[in-house]
């Protein structure tokens, strides 16, 4: 049963939750003018020149450090760092982050708004995203989540065990493992209830002894007259317009990444873990 808790808690927070999050419709995305191609062109162009020096200049980077370092990632973490923060430099998003990573074994939980998260999040500390084995094929994503070296986990009882393992032993080997507990994204202008279910696999006995979990607020500011919802990413929205929308913006907004005191898990149950969690992102998210 145990094993069975952290494969659903290392498969995301998509294994545990329910539908996607609608909300309110989201707005019209406008047509993309001429002078908003030129913008796309821009930055775009830029963009995925790094993503694709990036990745395979990481996997070569990795094959290198591999035998040095094993599961540990000293060269290969802070690089997959410097190619989001590039990423956000060409396409004109501007970010800041308060507070410090945590010292010590842990994983990392944040609020969830936007496809943009995967960028923002690493480019504020280095970390490893854990989603679901699907997110592998979707198009543009999949670019995102191998430069990211993201953890991909299926949804299938019978490598419960195998994937909990996996799970523990890159906790052990110091990677931050983030996790979206909300299950979902939102339109960016609220936090979703947490789901307690994902805290149960840092409860595991095989996790590191001093295990904290640090929550991350992540807040964006749309720019200056656009919908507030503007980078939030949500229901069936399709990525192809919203990144589209995104580049060709005449100006960009910004992004705030608050980085709370780590939760010590010692002592805690799962709901316990979860709501103290919650709070805190939430009471960055009202701050920000």
């Amino acid at each position: 049963m145990a094993d069975q808790e952290l494969s659903r808690a290392a498969a995301g927070p998509q294994a545990a939750a329910g539908p996607t999050w609608q909300g309110a419709p989201p707005p019209d995305l406008p047509p993309v003018t001429v002078p908003g191609w030129l913008r796309v062109v821009r930055r775009g162009v830029p963009a995925v020149l790094v993503l694709g020096l990036g990745v395979p200049l990481l996997m070569l980077l990795r094959l290198i450090e591999r035998p040095f370092t094993g599961l540990r990632r000293p060269v290969t973490g802070p690089f997959v760092q410097a190619v989001c923060r590039a990423v956000l430099f060409v396409i004109g998003l501007r970010w800041r982050r308060f507070g410090q990573p945590m010292r010590g074994p842990g994983a990392v939980v944040a609020n969830h708004a936007s496809w943009l998260d995967i960028l923002v999040l690493n480019a504020a500390m280095p970390v490893f995203f854990v989603a679901k084995s699907e997110v592998a094929s979707w198009p543009g994503i999949n670019i995102l989540t191998r430069v990211t070296d993201t953890h991909f986990v299926a949804r299938d009882p019978r490598l419960a065990r195998e994937q909990a393992a996996q799970f523990a032993a890159r906790t052990r080997a110091g990677h931050r493992l983030l996790f979206f507990p909300e299950g979902t994204s939102s339109d960016g202008q609220r936090v979703l209830p947490f789901r307690p279910t994902l805290f149960q696999g840092f409860l595991a006995p095989d996790m590191p002894q001093g295990l904290a979990i640090q929550p991350v607020t992540l807040r964006y500011h749309a720019p200056a007259g656009a919908d507030p919802r503007f980078y939030g990413w949500w229901g069936d929205m399709a990525l192809g317009p919203h990144l589209l929308s995104v580049l060709s913006a005449p100006r960009q907004g910004r992004a705030q990444v608050t980085l709370h005191p780590p939760i010590p898990v010692a002592g805690h149950d799962r709901k316990s873990l979860s709501r103290q969690a919650e709070a805190a992102v939430r009471q960055g998210f009202a701050a920000a």
